[in-house]
């Protein structure tokens, strides 16, 4: 008589299968959630400084990265990085990382060591003394800040020709911008690539516009910075820059109100309309004595090759739009109705 075979039952073989496949829609669960979390925290360009301590663990730096959310899982990080074998190799030092680095490109800096230059930023529309206690809060001294906004010293950049003689403020020649600074690096160096960023910008083409005008370059950035002062959106400046040039050119008045607050400020005094300073054009026909803040690109080619219009009034709206007119009538009449926080209305 033969033995019958021991038989795995059906019911543990059923049991068994269902393991499996959840044992593999696991794993897969769980490496898809890996891979997503090796990814960009965000879009987001904004970088963030970071100070990897020496004798910093893997798990230290993780956690750092992951508190100033530039990455998404700390684990995952931690994970990564021992799957590659770089533990050894991440790098102390200053970094500058954004959230829209992935995690394989953090590492990659870390262990490379490249160690940020901070960045300094200069913005657009700032004056100058604004851009000092800008630096000054970027953490250098006050007095390395003022010695480095002295003008004498960079005489020798071509950039500084434009600038009459005697003139004793670098006002609304920093070109603003973002710039690197290592441990270390004097606010002079700064000031001085910026000095020689401006002059990039105006290239032959844009002093030849210039001169068209009737404008030296000096002039040409003082309106530019008048223009940048008056109007925020990129698309309104040829046209404010052609109101302004059509002004001059008819002998009016500029009758900026930016101009006449910046020569109350610059004089010491509360913001005023109704200061009488070289500065104010509500009072004085022609440009002022100089720029009045710092000027970006859009600015200066909006003066370089303004609109084809004819206006010669314009206020900017509560509601952010500018509004064109040719007659001082309908001017008031779009004060009236669309500028009233603005304008005190």
């Amino acid at each position: 008589m033969k033995k019958s075979r021991s038989r795995i039952p059906r019911r543990l073989i059923i049991v068994g299968a269902l393991l499996v496949v959840l044992l593999v829609g696991a794993v897969v669960v769980v490496r898809h959630a890996y891979n997503q979390s090796l990814k960009p925290v965000s879009n987001s360009q904004q970088t963030q400084i970071v100070t990897i301590a020496s004798g910093s663990s893997v798990k230290q730096i993780s956690k750092q990265l992951a508190d100033q959310k530039l990455i998404q899982n700390a684990w995952v990080f931690e994970w990564y990085v021992h799957s590659k074998e770089l533990g050894d190799q991440l790098q102390a030092g200053t970094y500058a990382f954004s959230p829209s680095e992935g995690v394989p490109q953090i590492v990659s800096t870390l262990t490379q060591g490249k160690v940020t230059t901070r960045l300094v930023t200069i913005l657009p529309g700032r004056r100058i003394d604004q851009v000092r206690a800008d630096l000054i809060n970027d953490g250098f001294s006050v007095a390395s800040v003022d010695a480095a906004l002295k003008p004498d010293q960079y005489r020798d950049l071509p950039v500084m020709s434009y600038v009459p003689a005697g003139t004793k403020t670098l006002e609304g020649m920093l070109y603003p911008d973002s710039f690197q600074r290592l441990e270390g690096t004097d606010p002079s160096l700064i000031i001085r690539e910026s000095l020689k960023e401006m002059g990039d910008h105006l290239p032959s083409t844009v002093q030849a516009a210039f001169a068209s005008k009737g404008l030296t370059v000096f002039q040409g950035i003082t309106l530019a910075s008048i223009v940048e002062k008056e109007v925020s959106k990129p698309s309104d400046r040829p046209q404010v820059a052609q109101v302004f040039l059509l002004r001059l050119k008819q002998g009016m008045s500029l009758g900026s109100d930016v101009t006449a607050l910046y020569g109350s400020i610059a004089a010491g005094k509360n913001p005023s309309l109704s200061y009488d300073s070289p500065y104010n054009t509500r009072i004085h026909t022609g440009l002022p004595v100089g720029p009045i803040s710092t000027v970006s690109e859009e600015s200066l080619q909006a003066v370089a090759n303004p609109a084809n219009t004819s206006w010669l009034y314009f206020v900017s709206g509560d509601d952010g739009t500018t509004y064109f007119e040719q007659t001082y009538e309908q001017h008031q009449a779009d004060a009236q109705q669309h500028c009233h926080e603005l304008c005190g209305n």
